[in-house]
């Protein structure tokens, strides 16, 4: 695998000067569209895509850029998402209808680097990627608004033992069953969680209840938000 970082540990554009581009959407006529605006860019080269960012990983890694919609149906979150590509040594450019605030703010915690509407013009795409191949963020008004209604958006910093105990916990685990899980003991969780709210607490964001925590961890991308009915 190939990562195209500068000296500096930042994405750089590859030699070749085409930035190899994947796309992450479940739905095929987002993707037939990116394609059509791709293919008569010389500089720009659409490599694949997935309605999972595993399945895309699964066809290729050696990618610049990656195209991702917010809402999937795997259940995976944005944050999760953008963190594996950027694993990978892979920059996201969030493509979306813009109407769920709450997914920006988790992939702007991971770190994507552009939000570009799905209403956008061709121009405007294009900019985005070849910006976010660049290492450029890319801060549109939606993304800005997003982020401008979350006055919380790095108050609260879980340590991994933290992030586990409570996604499991909110979910719907028991004391005994997360300690079973941890390899740990109940009275260590109920320690944790104590933890976890007082952390909550101290961010002006109180969780009374186990519901508190479950909207707790959706808010923070520890959790995918809820699938709607159709």
């Amino acid at each position: 695998m190939t990562k195209h970082m500068d000296d500096d540990g930042g994405p750089r554009t590859p030699e070749s000067g085409v930035v190899r581009v994947g796309m992450v959407d479940d739905h095929q006529s987002p993707v037939w569209g990116i394609e059509r605006i791709l293919e008569r860019q010389d500089d720009l080269e659409l490599v694949g895509s997935a309605p999972t960012v595993a399945e895309l990983l699964d066809k290729a890694t050696d990618l610049d850029v990656v195209i991702l919609d917010l809402r999937l149906n795997d259940g995976t979150t944005p944050r999760e998402n953008v963190s594996t590509l950027a694993d990978h040594g892979i920059v996201t450019v969030v493509y979306t209808s813009g109407e769920h605030p709450d997914l920006l703010r988790s992939a702007a915690r991971a770190g994507t680097l552009a939000v570009v509407l799905k209403s956008a013009s061709e121009e405007e795409i294009l900019a985005a990627i070849r910006a976010a191949a660049g290492g450029e963020e890319v801060l549109t008004t939606e993304w800005a608004a997003a982020i401008d209604g979350d006055p919380n958006l790095d108050a609260v910093d879980l340590s991994p033992q933290l992030q586990r105990v409570l996604t499991l916990y909110a979910s719907g685990g028991t004391s005994v069953s997360v300690g079973q899980e941890l390899g740990v003991t109940p009275d260590t969780v109920n320690e944790y969680l104590k933890r976890i709210r007082q952390k909550y607490a101290d961010a002006g964001r109180p969780t009374r209840t186990k519901l508190d925590l479950f909207k707790r961890a959706v808010e923070d991308g520890w959790l995918p938000m809820p699938l709607r009915d159709s």
